[in-house]
C-alpha cells in the first residue's frame, strides 16, 4: 500500500513539473528619462504591471513591447514632449525576458501665451488673486498639464473654500500646436455670488447651549468659510465633552444665498481615568495615576487629580478648571500640588497653591499666576525651609489647530519669567527668566533635522538664599545627554554647622564632600540627524552641549551620540547612547519607554 501510494505521488509531481508553467520575470528599463517624468513612463507601460505575473506567453510579451512604443508616447506628452522618438528592444527567454526602452524626448512644447482672469462679484478678492500672482504657468515655460490642472482645481477651490459655492469656468482650455511646439492656457473663472452662514443648528443636551456656542467659529450671517467649519470642528473635538463631533454644512440656498450648518454631538463619559507605566534613565520606573471629571456641571467646569511616582520625583496634584472667554483656548485654574523631588545633590519637599489665568492675543497664549509655596530644601544636613509668594507669567504659541497651519520651524517655544522679593516672604529678591524652543525641518524623504536650545537667567540679590526650585541644573535625557540627571551643576561645600555653604575648592576630597545645589545661569543646545527606516524605527546622530553654572565665562560641557527611535501610537521608545567628549568619562545609555493607555 506504502509503494502504491509512493508511485501515486511520483506520478502527480512529474506532471506538475512537465506541465506548469514559469513564471516569466520581465526586467523593464527606461533610458533617456528620469525623475517625474519617469515615474509617469512607468505608470503608463503595460510592460511594467504585467512584470511580476504569472503565465505571460512569449507572444503576449511581445504584443506587450509593440504597445510601449504608444504608451511612452502618451505618458510624454503631459510634460511637453509630442515628438518623442522611442525605441524597443526585446531579449531573453520564456523564463526570463529583459525590454529595454530608449527614449529621446525631443524638443519640448512651450507656453506661448497664458490667459487667466476672474469674473464676478468675487473678481477683487485679494485670496483669489493671491493665487494669480503666484500661479505657476508662465509664459516662456515647459508646457506641464499637472500645473495646468493644479492651478485650475486651486483656483476654484479656494472660491469655494470662502463661499463662491457656484464658481465655475466659462473658459477653460489647453491649446497646443506639436508643430509650433507652442501652447495657450487659457482660465476664466465665474465666481458667482458670494454665500453666508445660515442657520446653525447643534445637537446637545450635556452643557449649557450658551456655553457651546462660544466654541463655534463663526455665526448666522457672516460669509461662508471652510476654514472655519473645520476650526469649530477642532475646538469642539479637542474640549473631551463630547465622544464624537460632527460640523458638516446642508444644501446651500440659492434663493437667500446662505448655508445651513448642522453640528451633532455624542456625549462623552463624564469620568476618565489613566494609568501610565513607564522608564526612563532620568527617573527610573513610572507610575502615573489619574482621574478627571469632564463636566463637573452644565457650564463645563473640569476637575483632574494625578499622582506621579517616579525614583527621584513623587507628587500628587488637584486642578479645578474654569472656562472663560474662548473656552477653547482660555481658563482659570486652580491647582493645589505635593511634590518631593531630587534636585541633584539637594531633596526639595514642597507644597504649592497655584492661581493661574489663561488669554490668548493673537497667536500667542500668555498664563499669568502666582505660586503660594511653602517648601524645604535639604542640602547634606542642612535644611531651610522657605515660604513665599513668586508672582510669573508665561508665553506660549497657540495650537495650531486653532490658527491654521505653522511652518516646520520654530515649533515648541516657551518662555516663562518668575520672582519675588522680601515682601512676600522670599529671603531674597530675584527674577528668572527661562526660554526653550524645538525646531524640525524635513531636509528629504525620511530624513529630519532637530534643533533644541534652551536658555535661563536669574539675576539674585544673594544667591545662596534662593530656593532650590528656582535654580538651574542640566544633564539628562532631555538635557545634555551623556552626563547623568541633573549632574551638571556648580558645587559648593557641604555647609558647616552654622549652615553656610563656601565656594569650592572645600577640604582635600572635596569632589566627594561638595554638594550640587544648582546654578544662577543655564545653557542647552542640542543638533539632531534622524533618518526614518520601515516598521517606525528611526536612527539618528546627535551632538548635545550646556551647563548650568554661575558665570557665563564658565565651561560648557558637550557630547555626541547615536540613537534608535521606535514609534507607534500605543507606546514610544527611544535609546541613545551618548559619549561625554569634554570630560574623560565612558558612553552613557539613555532609555526612554513611554506606553499611552
Amino acid at each position: 500500500m506504502r509503494g502504491a501510494i509512493l508511485a501515486v505521488a511520483g506520478v502527480v509531481t512529474t506532471a506538475l513539473l512537465l506541465g506548469g508553467t514559469a513564471h516569466a520575470d520581465i526586467r523593464v528599463s527606461v533610458e533617456g528619462v528620469d525623475g517625474e517624468v519617469l515615474t509617469n513612463v512607468l505608470a503608463y507601460l503595460s510592460l511594467q504591471r504585467y512584470a511580476t505575473l504569472d503565465d505571460l506567453e512569449p507572444d503576449l510579451v511581445q504584443r506587450l513591447v509593440q504597445r510601449a512604443e504608444g504608451e511612452v508616447s502618451d505618458a510624454m506628452r503631459p510634460y511637453g514632449y509630442y515628438e518623442s522618438s522611442i525605441r524597443t528592444e526585446l531579449t531573453g527567454d520564456t523564463k526570463r525576458w529583459f525590454a529595454k526602452i530608449v527614449v529621446e524626448p525631443g524638443r519640448p512644447v512651450q507656453l506661448e501665451n497664458v490667459e487667466l482672469a476672474i469674473e464676478g462679484p468675487g473678481r477683487d478678492e485679494p485670496f483669489l488673486h493671491e493665487i494669480l500672482r503666484t500661479q505657476p504657468l508662465k509664459t516662456g515655460d515647459q508646457l506641464n498639464h499637472g500645473t495646468y490642472e493644479g492651478l485650475k482645481g486651486s483656483l476654484q477651490q479656494r472660491a469655494a473654500a470662502n463661499g463662491y459655492l457656484d464658481a465655475r469656468y466659462v473658459q477653460s482650455e489647453l491649446i497646443v500646436d506639436p508643430n509650433r511646439f507652442a501652447a495657450t492656457a487659457r482660465l476664466k473663472l465665474e465666481t458667482g455670488e458670494r454665500y453666508r452662514f445660515g442657520k446653525i443648528d447643534v445637537e446637545q443636551d450635556a452643557l449649557d447651549p450658551r456655553f457651546v456656542n462660544r466654541f463655534i467659529r463663526f455665526r448666522e450671517g457672516e460669509w461662508y468659510s471652510s476654514a472655519e467649519l473645520l476650526r469649530t470642528q477642532f475646538a469642539l473635538d479637542d474640549t473631551a465633552y463630547f465622544e464624537l463631533v460632527e460640523v458638516l454644512p446642508g444644501d446651500r440656498d440659492p434663493a437667500t444665498r446662505t448655508v445651513p450648518v448642522k453640528i451633532t454631538t455624542t456625549e462623552n463619559e463624564r469620568n476618565r481615568y489613566t494609568i501610565g507605566v513607564g522608564y526612563e534613565t532620568d527617573y527610573g520606573p513610572r507610575l502615573r495615576l489619574g482621574w478627571e471629571n469632564r463636566r463637573l456641571n452644565r457650564r463645563g467646569h473640569r476637575f483632574r487629580a494625578e499622582v506621579n511616582l517616579a525614583r527621584s520625583n513623587q507628587s500628587g496634584s488637584g486642578t479645578y478648571v474654569v472656562p472663560i472667554g474662548d473656552p477653547a483656548l482660555e481658563k482659570l485654574e486652580l491647582t493645589l500640588k505635593a511634590a518631593n523631588e531630587e534636585l541633584a545633590d539637594v531633596t526639595t519637599k514642597s507644597i504649592n497653591l497655584r492661581p493661574s489665568v489663561t488669554h490668548v492675543r493673537g497667536r500667542w497664549q500668555r498664563v499669568t499666576f502666582v505660586d503660594f509655596l511653602r517648601s524645604e530644601t535639604i542640602a547634606g544636613a542642612t535644611s531651610t525651609t522657605d515660604t513665599l509668594v513668586v508672582p510669573g507669567i508665561s508665553f506660549a504659541p497657540v495650537p495650531r489647530s486653532f490658527v491654521g497651519d505653522v511652518a516646520d520651524t520654530g515649533q515648541g517655544f516657551y518662555g516663562e519669567l518668575v520672582g519675588s522679593q522680601r515682601s512676600l516672604g522670599s529671603r531674597s529678591d530675584f527674577l528668572r527668566l527661562r526660554v526653550r524652543n524645538d525646531w524640525r525641518w524635513n531636509v528629504a524623504p525620511k530624513w529630519h533635522v532637530l534643533a533644541r536650545g534652551e536658555l535661563g537667567t536669574t539675576a539674585v540679590k544673594n544667591f545662596d538664599d534662593l530656593p532650590a526650585q528656582y535654580r538651574f541644573f542640566a544633564g539628562g535625557d532631555r538635557s545634555v545627554r551623556g552626563f547623568g540627571f541633573n549632574a551638571l551643576s556648580p558645587r559648593e561645600c557641604s555647609p558647616g554647622v552654622d549652615g553656610v555653604f563656601a565656594t569650592p575648592p572645600c577640604a582635600p576630597g572635596s569632589d566627594d564632600e561638595s554638594l550640587r545645589t544648582g546654578g544662577k545661569h543655564l545653557l542647552v543646545v542640542s543638533l539632531e540627524l534622524e533618518r526614518d527606516l520601515p516598521r517606525n524605527f528611526a536612527v539618528a546622530v546627535f551632538a548635545d552641549a550646556g551647563n548650568a553654572f554661575n558665570s557665563f565665562g564658565d565651561p560648557v560641557e558637550y557630547s555626541a551620540g547615536i540613537g534608535v527611535r521606535y514609534k507607534l501610537p500605543f507606546v514610544s521608545v527611544g535609546v541613545d547612547i551618548a559619549k561625554p567628549l569634554s570630560q574623560s568619562a565612558g558612553p552613557r545609555l539613555h532609555l526612554n519607554i513611554t506606553p499611552v493607555f
